[in-house]
Formats: structure tokens, C-alpha cells, sequence
């Protein structure tokens, strides 16, 4: 654990629980699901971030349909510190109202925002990157963002373009810009290159220089979580966020902060990437976590299919993935399939359309199927 550090990890855990659907549900979303193992994402993510700071020092920002769960599975984390967003704003307000809280108790505490629905395969690689990244954030005015090195031309992650290396800080790179989902030939060009990384939504900096960013690059945002935190732990508290939280615009932090900070240019921004190899995976999608299971955790057979059930039989059967803890499954002659089976619903798909499966419950919602969703 850092001794000489102020961290303060902050854990995104909102959303709606769509892509893993029909296992996620809107209060039973991926973050709160164990796909991994025994322990919930959530759970995994805050026992990694536990070996570098107390769990009194972490905040969880969430929803109401999801508080309720993550308070009975995170024990060790204050109640206080579990934040309900009365309305879904997207990351920019999130961390922002994160920042503006603990700068009134330490400016110079770094904060760490971290999603809570991504996988780690090297966790001593992971801490000590990410203690190293706590170090050159509280070095200065700086951010510093987790990049990954891609492995593949993945179209559905953003890219951060690197420059020249960081004066007196080991790996570190200057950041050039950001670009959200490239095209299948931008991608196999980034990646060619050898100097773009892949976004891992990772990023460190101190409160101060956070909260400084907000009121340069939000300004009409900016009063309206300083009102918020002013009131933090007063009566007043939760009727000011309930109105004052939903008028904060609905933008990421990538789009609010790093993308205009990255054009003052590179040794002006104070935007540093530390490329990273710790075994990243977001899990975005059933097609994901099929990749994930079959090749890190070598959970597929002979013939790639890889099965979270009660039995699986298979013939002439290739690349599927299977999820159905209470009933055996037979796979005759299919291949490359996603296959869910929860107590009310059966999700089949291809595999390479799984990223679809947010679709079926947009449909569900606009017939009217809450229960389903």
C-alpha cells in the first residue's frame, strides 16, 4: 500500500445492463455479475484497488437501482462514499462531482477512476503500473492515462496517439490526441504505427488539477457540483443533488476534458499515456468474454467451445459459448454461438453479433417488458 500518497480510487458503476443481457438487468448489471469467477467485477476491482489504498478511501459512483446490491457486496467501503446519481450523466459529471468532493478534504489527493466491469489477467503487473502512474500524477499538473498495448485493429475501443517520451518518468509517453472507434483501416494503421494505444478508461490525476479542469473545459457544469459538494454532508445534501445533478450536461470525460486538453499540443497539455501490459479486458460483449475465458483462462475444449454450465455434450460443434448453470446442453453441428439461458429468458445469437444483443432490449423496453429488462 502507498505510504507516502493521498489515493483515493473512484469506481464507475453505473449503467443500465445491456450487453450481457439476458444475465445483466437494469439492477443487475454486468459490474454487480460474477463472469468471472466467484467475486462480482466489482468486487474483484475494489479487492485489487485494496492493496493500494484503504477501503475507507475508495468512492463508488452508482445508480439507485444498483446501490442497494453493491452496498450488501462491498462491506468494506463507507456507505457514504457509495454515490446514487439521481440521473444517468455520463463519466465527465461522475468524475467531476468526485473531484470537487475530495478537493474540499484534500486537493492534493490523487484520484484513480477506474471502470468496475474490467477483467485483469497479471494483477502484480496492474498494481505496479498503476502505483507507478499514482507517482507521476502527484508530480504535478498532470493527467496520466492507462494505455493498453492493442493487440489486434479492434474497432470498438478508443485510441490515444503518443509522442515523444516524458522527461524523468520511466515509460512514460506525451499524448497527442484521442480518437473514438476508428474505421477497420485507421485501426490496422494505429496499430501498425506502434505509437497508439488503446483507451482503457484508466486515468489518474490529483483532485485539484481535475477539479481545475472541469471549470476550464465544463464551465457551466463546474458551479453546479461545487453547489453539490458544498453541501456535502449537510441535510441539504440530497435535495440539492436531485437538482442541481440532472442539468450537469450528459458527456464522457474523454470528450470534455481530454480531448480539448490534448489540443493545446503535446508538451503544453500535461497529458502523459503509460503504456501497460497487465492481461485488459473490458468485456464489452458476449463475443468478449468468449475470447477472454477461451484464452487467458483456457477454459475452451479441443474444439474452442467454451461452456459455464451444468454439462455441456457436443458434436460436430465448433467456437460456441454456452451459459446455462442449471440445464445440460446438447450443441450438434453449430458453430461460432452465444447461448444464455437464465430463468426467464434464452438468448442465441452468432457470436460476431453480439454486440446486438443491447438492441433486443431496446425493443423489450419499447414493448413494454420491464420485467424482462
Amino acid at each position: 500500500m502507498l505510504k507516502t500518497v493521498d489515493f483515493r480510487p473512484v469506481i464507475l458503476a453505473g449503467g443500465s445492463g445491456t450487453r450481457f443481457w439476458p444475465r445483466s438487468r437494469r439492477a443487475h448489471a454486468k459490474q454487480v455479475l460474477a463472469l468471472d469467477g466467484e467475486r462480482s467485477m466489482l468486487q474483484q476491482t475494489v479487492e485489487r484497488l485494496a492493496q493500494l489504498a484503504t477501503p475507507q478511501s475508495i468512492w463508488v459512483i452508482t445508480n439507485e437501482l444498483l446501490s442497494a446490491e453493491i452496498q450488501s457486496q462491498l462491506d468494506g467501503v463507507p456507505m457514504r462514499q457509495i454515490v446514487e446519481e439521481p440521473a444517468a450523466r455520463n463519466t465527465a459529471p461522475a468524475c467531476g462531482l468526485a473531484a470537487f468532493l475530495i478537493e474540499r478534504e484534500n486537493p492534493h489527493a490523487i484520484l484513480g477512476v477506474f471502470p468496475s466491469d474490467h477483467v485483469i489477467g497479471d494483477e502484480p503487473q496492474f498494481l505496479k503500473r498503476i502505483e507507478q502512474g499514482i507517482r507521476l500524477a502527484a508530480s504535478g499538473d498532470v493527467i496520466v492515462v492507462m494505455g493498453i498495448q492493442p493487440s489486434r485493429a479492434e474497432t470498438g475501443y478508443g485510441y490515444i496517439e503518443t509522442g515523444e517520451p516524458v522527461d524523468d518518468a520511466e515509460d512514460a509517453l506525451h499524448v497527442r490526441r484521442f480518437t473514438e472507434k476508428p474505421s477497420p483501416h485507421r485501426a490496422e494503421e494505429f496499430v501498425a504505427s506502434g505509437n497508439y494505444f488503446w483507451n482503457s478508461g484508466m486515468f489518474l490525476w490529483s483532485a485539484r488539477t481535475l477539479a481545475n479542469a472541469v471549470r476550464e473545459h465544463l464551465p457551466e457544469m463546474a458551479p453546479l457540483l461545487e453547489e453539490i459538494a458544498a453541501a456535502w454532508g449537510t441535510p441539504r445534501f440530497a435535495q440539492v443533488f436531485a437538482e442541481l445533478y440532472p442539468k450537469c450536461e450528459n458527456i464522457s470525460v474523454d470528450y470534455a476534458i481530454l480531448e480539448p486538453r490534448s489540443a493545446k499540443g503535446q508538451h503544453l497539455s500535461g497529458l502523459f499515456c503509460l503504456p501497460s501490459e497487465f492481461g485488459w479486458n473490458d468485456l464489452g460483449s458476449w463475443e468478449s468474454l468468449y475470447e477472454f475465458q477461451r484464452d487467458t483462462r483456457l477454459r475452451g475444449d479441443e474444439n474452442g467451445n467454451v461452456s459455464d454450465s451444468s454439462g455441456v455434450m457436443t458434436l460436430d460443434a465448433e467456437n460456441n459459448y454456452v451459459y446455462s448453470p442449471r440445464k445440460h446442453v446438447a450443441l450438434v453441428g453449430v458453430s461460432d454461438l452465444v447461448i444464455v439461458e437464465t430463468d426467464d429468458a434464452i438468448l442465441v445469437a452468432r457470436r460476431s453479433q453480439s454486440q446486438d444483443v443491447g438492441k433486443i432490449v431496446k425493443e423489450l423496453a419499447a414493448e413494454g417488458r420491464t420485467n424482462l429488462i
